[in-house]
């Protein structure tokens, strides 16, 4: 059975008319004798649409009930039963009812094709998959209904139902769209005249592209390669060169003149493999091109015009840019010579399509290395000595040989000796074997012998042709040679690459890394990479090193990272430096240099591979630190999010109920008793208290954050400060087990007893029946030890219910609470902040299971090695920063707390 055909009808907005339409072409169709049904069709409400309805099949919807409510669907069964011609389908990107065949209803309209039904249906821009984005952000609505792109490209046919924003809008204003009652919501909102625009541009676009598709593969069936200007279109020729920048950006002028249009920047490279282009500047040219809204594309041919011009006509461009270089008179009339350059062969051979040859002093593929450069002067040296001497030597054994010096036998034996000259020296030292080979032939083999003299002129004729023979396939044999040696090097490039592509792919190349492969790559004893001082290089953090030159403004080298034996100069000092110093130029910023020796020009490409890598790693590293930035910011929003909502509600319910105590005792008509006068005042008092220790986490909590917090270490014993710590549990819960001969630690007293009294505290909490411990190790035959030191350990433990395994880690982050505790019990600070002021301490705080149940906390000191830290003058951390008013409080709680300790306990170890 053939499928049915797909005529969509695509809007911009709800209510420009595609149902309206689609039902007039069904009532047309209708007259036509054609055999129509309405499948499912929705008016809205709107009279004009409702009207089309009449005199058309219709097929009654499907009831669906979903969440107490019945909905109406599309009965594909029913449709299929009746099978008509055509069906209409309204809403095509509809999400379907659960209990439907289908989730979607354009899998509905694919059942539909699939039985030979042609479908009418409708919709509308926004609900195109790959423009949700675009029209949310326009819009600032959300589409949770959308269809694939590839979906409605499928369709036979896309109609446009476009209406001006101007028109739509008074549309809307008439009632024609929507309810009175909407009316004003809808004009204010969705249907703003910025939105309607925007949302016309989206949809022409889109049907832009859809039609250059379509005009595509019409030219592409039909065999046509003449360009058809239907959008202006513009092809920049790169060569990889320098001058491909200056190439791109008029393109792009070229292009600004008109509206719209497409910017297309290829580069042609060379089917041998072997080219001089520079991968750093193709990088940059690619970087450029997108940077200008274009596209960057590779093409590879055996000759460049063709290459380019076949290009441009695969995507029926309308102009073509390319560089032409200001050649020497002399070189350019042996190019007109030998059929034109890249440029003359282009605009010969474009046909209709416009060429704009721009002039540059620049130069284009570059000088390929000469062939005594690329074998080397020590071996074509060679070949020039063994052009002497070894058709002398042959000539020599033919004489030993071949008494009757026969001339077909002095020429074979020759012309091998000129075969062997150019796999040594190459080409001109095969030349100047065959020349001295044939003046040997000449002077002992050809009649008369034993002078150049030359009595038969066949004999003159073999000599000729023996030339010419000789110098042939020297000509082939240096080729084949050299192809093979730039094979061998194509392969040793490939697999360099490859380890560098690998690297990149595994996010395992550093800077460092990279300039310690150029070593070994490149043969040289020193690599540096340099980048101007206050580009972004310079702050990405590449590697370590220090400043190059004096002074560190602008316009400095500073050095990023480095390898090898040998310190490389920097750019600006290279004047003075030894030779041997390669400077290769990764971007306008950045510089990579090699010392040791001079590189050959065929390592120049490779080397401009490093540079691109070396670019892109860069360029890591300062992504990195921009997320590593956007990460710190976040969890300072976080922090600050936290601390307001604790503002908000924690802090406000003690002074609440301070003000509502004080409030009662402040009243004149109101007499209380003394025990009710007590209550309120230990309501302030205990309210007080609550709001002074959240005031202190928080503050705490900052100093912990911003990394403020500098404790001043002494020799501490635990029972000095644990007696002040348990204060503020309530009495008779708290059982103190300290062994009398535990050893000093090295700790705040301060920070030691806040991290004591929020573990204790926070055990008390959530562990209400359960009395707490806090048992201390005396050390013995298996101390606790701390990062491989000894320390001192005491364990906080409870019996409560425990703290599950995976949330053990959260447990000692901001703002969290068990089980997420009502905010009456606190914000969630105390073990955050006594594990800040455990690692400031140089200790560590940890979680473990209490044996029957619970959960113990465990502090680890190190053991002090009984020489104090300095203070402010005995004043610990939290007194360095408070006010007057706040140090003489501080002195009178610890005054209180040295009486305190004076004093006889009921348990734990002696004073002693």
């Amino acid at each position: 059975m053939e499928r049915g055909t797909l005529r969509i009808f695509l809007g911009a907005a709800p209510g420009v008319g595609k149902t309206y339409e689609m039902l007039e072409e069904a009532h047309r169709l209708l007259r036509r004798g054609e055999d129509v049904v309405v499948a499912f069709a929705l008016h809205h409400g709107r009279s004009e649409t409702r009207a089309l309805l009449a005199g058309l099949d219709v097929i009654p919807p499907r009831l669906l009930p979903y969440r107490g409510t019945e909905f109406e669907e599309m009965d594909l069964d029913a449709v299929l039963a009746r099978a008509p011609g055509i069906a209409l389908v309204d809403e095509y990107a509809h999400s379907n009812i659960p209990g439907s065949r289908h989730p979607k209803r354009w899998q509905d309209v694919d059942a539909l094709l699939d039985a030979g039904i042609d479908v009418l249906s409708t919709v509308n821009i926004q609900h195109l998959a790959s423009l949700g984005d675009v029209v949310s952000a326009i819009t600032d609505v959300h589409q949770s209904e959308t269809v694939p792109d590839d979906v409605v490209r499928r369709a036979d046919q896309i109609h446009l139902v476009d209406i001006s924003p101007e028109l739509l809008r008074q549309r809307l204003g008439d009632g024609k769209i929507y309810a009175a009652e909407k009316i004003d919501a809808a004009l204010s909102n969705y249907f703003r005249l910025g939105n309607l625009t925007a949302l016309r541009e989206l949809a022409l676009l889109w049907l832009a592209d859809r039609v250059d598709e379509g005009l595509s593969k019409y030219r592409a069936e039909n065999g046509i390669d003449v360009s058809w200007p239907a959008r202006e279109r513009i092809v920049v020729g790169l060569t990889g060169g320098p001058e491909g920048d200056v190439l791109i950006r008029r393109g792009a002028r070229i292009l600004n003149r008109v509206n719209g249009g497409d910017l297309l920047a290829v580069h042609v490279r060379a089917a041998d493999g072997v080219a001089s282009e520079s991968p750093q500047a193709l990088e940059s040219q690619r970087h450029l091109i997108k940077d200008l809204g274009g596209s960057y594309h590779i093409v590879t041919g055996e000759d460049p015009a063709g290459a380019l011009l076949n290009f441009a006509r695969s995507v029926n461009a309308t102009q073509i840019v390319v560089g032409i270089s200001r050649q020497k008179r002399i070189a350019a009339l042996l190019g007109n010579l030998l059929g034109g350059g890249v440029g003359t062969r282009v605009v010969r051979d474009s046909g209709d399509i416009d060429v704009h040859m721009v002039s540059h002093p620049l130069g284009g593929r570059g000088t390929r290395p000469s062939r005594q450069r690329d074998l080397g002067r020590v071996r074509v040296a060679v070949g020039f000595v063994l052009a002497i001497v070894l058709p002398t030597l042959l000539q020599f054994l033919l004489l030993a040989l071949n008494p009757e010096q026969n001339i077909a036998t002095a020429m074979l034996v020759q012309l091998s000796g000129s075969v062997a000259v150019a796999l040594v020296g190459g080409l001109w030292p095969a030349i100047l074997a065959a020349l001295w080979s044939s003046l040997l032939v000449n002077y002992f083999s050809t009649p008369p012998v034993g002078n150049l003299t030359i009595s038969d002129p066949q004999n003159f004729l073999a000599l000729l042709v023996f030339v010419g023979v000789s110098a042939a396939v020297a000509v082939v044999v240096d080729l084949s040679a050299r192809r093979s040696k730039e094979a061998a090097r194509a392969r040793a490039e490939a697999t360099t690459l490859g380890d560098l592509t690998r690297g990149a792919a595994r996010s395992e190349d550093t800077v460092q890394a990279l300039l310690e492969q150029a070593l070994g790559v490149f043969q040289v004893r020193g690599a540096a990479l340099f980048s101007l001082a206050g580009s972004h290089s310079d702050d990405s953090g590449a590697g370590s090193g220090g400043d190059c030159g004096a002074g560190s403004g602008v316009g400095q080298w500073r050095l990023q990272a480095s390898a090898g034996e040998l310190s490389p100069p920097s750019p600006e000092d290279r004047g003075d430096a030894a030779e041997g110093d390669n400077v290769e130029e990764i971007d306008a910023a950045t510089r990579l240099v090699l010392s040791g020796r001079i590189l050959p020009a065929s390592d120049r490409r490779l080397l401009g591979a490093f540079g691109v890598h070396l670019a892109a790693q860069l360029e890591r590293q300062q992504l990195v630190a921009s997320r590593r930035e956007m990460l710190r910011l976040a969890e300072g929003n976080t922090m600050r999010t936290s601390i307001l909502r604790a503002v908000s509600h924690d802090l406000r319910t003690p002074l609440a109920g301070i003000k509502l105590a004080v409030g009662g005792l402040r009243l004149d008509d109101v007499e209380y008793s003394k025990d009710e006068e007590q209550e309120l005042l230990a309501t302030i008092e205990e309210c007080s208290d609550r709001l002074d220790a959240l005031v202190g986490n928080l503050l705490d909590m900052s100093r912990i954050t911003s990394d403020a917090v500098n404790p001043l270490l002494r020799p501490v014993r635990w029972y000095e400060v644990i007696p002040e710590a348990v204060r503020a549990v309530p009495e008779g819960r708290v059982r103190v087990d300290l062994p009398a001969n535990m050893p000093e630690i090295d700790a705040d007293p301060g920070m030691l007893e806040r991290v004591i009294a929020n573990i204790a505290e926070n055990a008390a909490k959530y562990a209400p029946e359960s009395d707490i411990v806090l048992v201390g190790a005396a050390g013995g035959l298996s101390p606790a030890t701390l990062d491989g030191r000894p320390a001192g350990e005491l364990r906080i433990i409870d019996h409560g219910r425990g703290v599950p395994a995976e949330k053990v880690v959260e447990m000692f982050r901001p703002f969290q609470r068990l089980d997420d505790a009502p905010q009456t019990t606190g914000i969630g600070l105390g073990l955050a902040v006594a594990k800040g002021f455990t690692d400031a301490m140089g200790g560590s705080l940890t979680a473990e299971a209490t044996p029957g149940g619970g959960l113990t906390m465990v502090i680890r000191l190190p053991l002090s090695t009984g020489v104090p830290f300095e203070s402010h003058r005995g004043q610990t951390p939290l007194a360095q920063h408070a006010s007057p008013v706040q140090q003489a409080a501080l002195g009178q709680q610890a005054a209180l707390a040295r009486r305190r300790h004076a004093m006889p306990r009921t348990s734990g170890p002696d004073a002693g």
